[in-house]
């Protein structure tokens, strides 16, 4: 399915602190880190930005530590403006340190993706990414140059983490580069890919809804029954392909929702006040020897843990039905506090997490746990009691 021609642009002030040069190196005090920034020109007159930060662990070395890209969703997100400032960066966006930044265990590696994103740019309207294989297109190109700009992090453990429609291309993205890798083009060490309550499966999402808001008690039956009404409506219009119509009939379902329920936010169903950032998408790999992350995240809509666990029920995986049979784990932030942070399920390169009071964007909500699962995930240890010794192998190739 094609995206949307243009892209919904976030462009944040305090981004102004970059300076009009390309190519800048800032080394800061050194429990600050150092940061680096860059444009790669991936086509003729189509240009993308990233954004490095070295690892700031003051006991080890960032060669020691994994080197993490992030993702945005939308498609059109900033992962340089609201990944960076909102959510895991070592700044928040009124400039103060972030406790819970995940640059204390991990390199940090902000792309704007796709081009028209953030400060990634075109020179030309018709040159934007126009499908989810030139999107990966574009980022081959760039991660080609990245790690042939910076061979110091080609034996890093790397690690794509993504949130959202970020979800969908980091997918495609991971393909075509283990494709990449295994055909000499790219030199790096991949090791996973991390998929935050992503948009990959837009009709069990909308399926979902209905069900979800009325376990919630936020649909009495009359709405249950308009909200279903209208998302088989959806259902149908994909089954035929008329994917302009499932895009317009989608837009309605959320009209239906947000009558019905009183203008419930879709980001976090406990509020009703829209969070600073919101972008949508024209209608937002499933089996590979890579580390797999699927999270579900309780309190939004946009992304529910119905639709999570649905489409992960369908991957075409020979593990799979091991994998549904296994029984979660709880974890516990506080070894002593009895409070469950979250639930994990995992079974060889698979692992599901259920991240407990937070809304769509996990990192804002819930920080001090978003920082530890991705320790989990790329094979750091944790302190999270409740957790078996072989989750910790989750970020490895098997």
């Amino acid at each position: 399915m094609e995206l949307a021609p243009r892209i919904c642009v976030l462009f944040l002030p305090l981004l102004l602190l970059l300076g009009p040069s390309t190519g800048a190196i800032v080394d800061l005090p050194p429990d600050e880190g150092k940061e680096v920034w860059d444009y790669v020109t991936v086509r003729k007159d189509a240009h993308m930005f990233w954004w490095l930060y070295y690892a700031t662990n003051p006991c080890k070395n960032f060669t020691e530590l994994p080197l993490v890209m992030w993702l945005q969703g939308g498609p059109g997100g900033s992962s340089t403006g609201f990944g960076n400032f909102e959510e895991i960066g070592p700044l928040d966006s009124d400039l103060k340190p972030r406790k819970t930044t995940w640059l204390q265990s991990a390199s940090l590696l902000f792309v704007d993706n796709p081009v028209g994103t953030g400060f990634s740019y075109v020179d030309k309207d018709g040159m934007y990414a126009k499908d989810l294989a030139m999107v990966a297109s574009d980022m081959m190109v760039l991660l080609e140059s990245f790690f042939s700009c910076r061979p110091e992090f080609q034996t890093i453990p790397f690690y794509i983490f993504s949130e959202s429609y970020g979800g969908k291309m980091a997918a495609g993205i991971a393909l075509e580069l283990h494709k990449a890798i295994q055909q000499g083009t790219i030199k790096c060490n991949f090791s996973g890919v991390a998929l935050g309550d992503s948009w990959i499966s837009p009709v069990d999402s909308v399926l979902s809804w209905g069900p979800y808001l009325y376990s919630m008690s936020l649909l009495d039956d009359q709405g249950l029954a308009e909200v279903s009404q209208v998302a088989e409506q959806v259902l149908d219009a994909v089954n035929k392909g008329l994917y302009k119509e499932a895009t317009q009939l989608w837009g309605k379902a959320e009209m239906v929702v947000e009558q019905n329920t009183d203008g419930v936010n879709f980001y976090n169903i406990l509020t009703k006040t829209a969070p600073m950032f919101t972008t949508r998408s024209s209608l937002e790999f499933t089996q590979s020897h890579l580390v797999q992350l699927y999270q579900r995240h309780v309190r939004h809509l946009n992304r529910d843990d119905l639709n999570q666990e649905a489409w992960v029920r369908k991957l075409k995986w020979t593990e799979l039905s091991k994998f549904n049979q296994l029984k979660w784990k709880p974890l516990y932030n506080d070894p002593t506090s009895s409070e469950t942070s979250a639930f994990v399920k995992s079974h060889k390169n698979l692992a599901f997490y259920w991240i407990l009071k937070a809304g769509h964007m996990v990192p804002s909500d819930q920080g001090d746990t978003a920082l530890k699962m991705m320790k989990l995930v790329t094979g750091q240890r944790v302190g999270w009691t409740g957790l078996q010794v072989s989750c910790l192998a989750l970020g490895h190739r098997s």
